[in-house]
C-alpha cells in the first residue's frame, strides 16, 4: 500500500514492511512439458525477501540501505518505488519519487536516446514539452553527443548508466530511489555523480542509496540501515552500520575448510587456542581498521619451564610477516611454570593494518634460544581486516599532513591536514 504522506517531517515512512516471492522446484520449459503433464504436481518453496521491516526517513536524509546480496535490498527499494505490491505493510511517502533501481528498466531498446529521454520524463511526472526542452541537458550531463541518434540496443551497459542517471537528476525529485546499478559506469562518471549527489544533499533533497561500498555510505549518508535475511538488524551513524556490515560478511567461515597447519617444536607446552577479540572483548574473524584488538593464546604446560620467549605473527598471502609482536625484544623475564599449569599469552594493539586477509602463527621458544622451538604453531587461524576507505598501504598508520605555499624562500604553511 502506498499513500499520500505520513507524518509531516518524514520524506518516506515504512511499517511492518513485508514481501515473499514462490520459487518453483520444477519448471516446465517447453509448451509440450505442460500439454503433457497439464495436472501434474508442483512443489515450489517460500523466499522471505523481507520480513516486517520498518524504518523512517526524515525529508532532507540522505539514507544508505546496505546489506549482503540477498538481504532485500533492492526488493525494498522496488516495493518503495511501487515497481512491486507488497504482502503485508504498509509505505508512506511525502513528494514526487525518481527511481534509478535496475539497468535498463523504463527504456525501449528499438528507440534513440532522445525518445527515450522524453518518454521516460513523461513517466517521471515531467510534461512533455519540459521532457522535450531537457533532451540537450541531458545527452550532454550523460556525454552522449555522438550517440544521441543511436538505437538503445547498441549502447553498452555503461551508456545506459550515462543515460539512465542523467534522465532521473533531471526529473527534480524530491526523493531519489538508487541502486547499486552506478557501479558499472566508468570511474570519472561516477565521481561525476557524486558531485550530484553532494548537490542533491546540500540542496534538501531526500535519497536513498543500496550499495555495497561502504565508503560511499561513510562520505554520503547522513545515516544507514543495515538488512540480513529480510530483516533490519541496525539503523543509525553510517561508521557504526558499515562496520557491522563487513563484520557480517567476514563472519563466516571460508568455504574451503580449515587451513592445514603446521607444527613443531620439543612438545615441552603447547598451545590449545588461539584467537582474537575487538576491543570490547567479543571473539572476532573480522577486525576493523583502526580499532583496538588483542590476540590471545593458550597454553599448556607439560615440563618446568623458565623464560620461554613468545611470539605472534600476522602473515599476508605472499607469506610476508606484516606485524611480529615478540617478547624476546622486550629482554624481560616472563616467568617459571610448573607442569601442568595454563597460561594465556595476550598481545593488545591498536589495528593500523591494511584491508586484506592474514594468518596468524604462534611460536614459544626457550628464552636467548632462536632455534630451541618448544612449540611453532603456524596457520592457526586467519583473520579479515577490514576498512570502509584505505590509502591502499600496507598499514594505516596515523599521521599529519601539511600543503605549503613558497613566496621566495620561505614557506608558508596554507593548509594543515590530519
Amino acid at each position: 500500500m502506498v499513500a499520500a504522506n505520513s507524518q509531516a517531517l518524514d520524506a518516506v515512512a515504512v511499517n511492518d514492511l513485508a514481501k515473499c516471492f514462490t520459487v518453483p522446484r520444477e519448471r516446465s520449459h517447453t509448451l509440450k512439458e505442460r500439454a503433457l503433464h497439464p495436472f501434474g504436481r508442483r512443489h515450489a518453496d517460500r523466499f522471505d525477501a523481507l520480513s516486517g521491516v520498518s524504518f523512517n526517513v526524515p525529508v532532507g536524509e540522505f539514507c544508505g540501505i546496505v546489506g549482503r546480496n540477498g538481504s532485500g535490498k533492492s526488493t525494498l527499494l522496488k516495493c518503495l518505488g511501487g515497481i512491486y505490491r507488497a504482502d503485508r505493510g504498509t509505505i508512506h511517502v511525502r513528494g514526487r519519487m525518481s527511481t534509478f533501481i535496475e539497468l535498463g528498466v523504463g527504456f525501449n531498446p528499438d528507440l534513440a536516446a532522445r525518445d527515450n529521454i522524453i518518454a521516460n520524463g513523461i513517466l517521471l511526472g515531467l510534461s512533455a514539452a519540459e521532457a522535450r526542452r531537457r533532451v540537450a541537458a541531458v545527452i550532454e550531463f550523460a556525454e552522449l553527443e555522438e550517440f544521441a541518434d543511436l538505437k538503445l540496443k547498441n549502447y553498452s551497459s555503461g551508456m545506459h548508466v550515462r543515460l539512465a542517471f542523467s534522465v532521473m537528476i533531471q526529473v527534480e525529485a524530491d526523493i531519489l530511489l538508487i541502486d547499486e546499478v552506478l557501479a558499472v559506469g566508468d570511474a570519472s562518471f561516477q565521481q561525476k555523480c557524486f558531485d550530484v549527489f553532494n548537490d542533491l544533499r546540500d540542496r534538501g533533497k531526500t535519497i536513498l542509496l543500496v550499495t555495497h561500498d561502504m565508503g560511499s555510505v561513510e562520505r554520503f549518508c547522513h545515516r544507514a540501515i543495515l538488512l540480513e535475511r529480510g530483516e533490519l538488524v541496525a539503523a543509525g551513524d553510517p561508521h557504526e552500520i558499515a562496520t557491522s556490515y563487513l563484520d557480517i560478511n567476514f563472519q563466516r567461515e571460508q568455504a574451503s575448510g580449515p587451513e592445514p597447519q603446521l607444527r613443531g617444536g620439543s612438545g615441552e607446552a603447547r598451545a590449545q587456542e588461539l584467537w582474537l577479540e575487538d576491543g570490547f572483548g567479543e571473539r572476532k574473524t573480522a577486525l576493523a581498521q583502526g580499532e583496538p584488538c588483542v590476540v590471545r593464546v593458550r597454553v599448556q604446560v607439560d615440563r618446568p619451564l623458565e623464560d620461554p620467549s613468545f611470539a605472534i605473527a600476522f602473515v599476508n598471502d605472499q607469506h610476508q610477516n606484516h606485524f611480529v609482536a615478540a617478547t624476546a625484544l622486550e629482554r624481560e623475564r616472563t616467568g617459571r611454570f610448573a607442569a601442568g599449569e595454563e597460561l594465556i599469552f595476550s598481545v593488545t594493539f591498536d589495528n593500523r593494518l591494511g584491508p586484506g586477509r592474514y594468518r596468524l602463527s604462534f611460536q614459544m621458544a626457550h628464552r636467548g634460544g632462536g632455534e630451541d622451538v618448544i612449540d611453532r604453531w603456524e596457520r592457526v587461524t586467519s583473520v579479515v581486516v577490514v576498512a570502509s576507505r584505505s590509502a591502499g598501504g600496507l598499514v594505516d598508520l596515523p599521521c599529519d599532513m601539511t600543503i605549503e605555499r613558497v613566496a621566495g624562500d620561505r614557506p608558508r604553511v596554507a593548509e594543515t591536514l590530519s
